[in-house]
């Protein structure tokens, strides 16, 4: 089966030897995602309802450019460092995912990857998922 990886061009992914996301056969994988912008630099930091946006942008482009659409995931992993920071991370994820509602998790973490970061968010989809879900 083919493996397909798709970059999200920062300096880190061949440092730490890892893809953006990965497309093996239907399925695509997207690695933990913060919200950072296309130097890599922090955005809104801890603002989680904007990270979770940025977040998202993020994990949406390398779906799309592996070959897949917002109805085709199936589930998402969501790490905040508050998790009273629930309600506005949840809100962001239903703007995004609405009556597709992909299998979730939202886990409070100690701390990310920088102290700007407040949400971290992973992603995975199936490839023609969303052809015959239902509400």
């Amino acid at each position: 089966m083919e493996r397909r990886h798709v970059s999200g061009g920062t300096e880190w992914e061949p440092k730490v030897g890892y893809s953006r996301a990965t497309r093996v056969g239907d399925r695509i994988l997207v690695s933990g995602t913060t919200a950072t912008d296309e130097d890599g630099n922090p955005v809104a930091p801890g603002d989680p309802a904007a990270q979770t946006r940025r977040a998202l942008e993020i994990v949406m482009a390398a779906i799309e450019e592996a070959g897949g659409r917002r109805e085709d995931v199936v589930r998402t992993r969501i790490y905040v460092t508050d998790a009273d920071d629930w309600a506005a991370v949840g809100s962001v994820h239903e703007e995004f995912f609405g009556d597709v509602r992909p299998a979730s998790s939202m886990v409070e973490v100690s701390r990310l990857i920088g102290s700007e970061y407040v949400v971290e968010v992973e992603a995975e989809a199936v490839v023609g998922a969303g052809e015959s879900y239902d509400n």
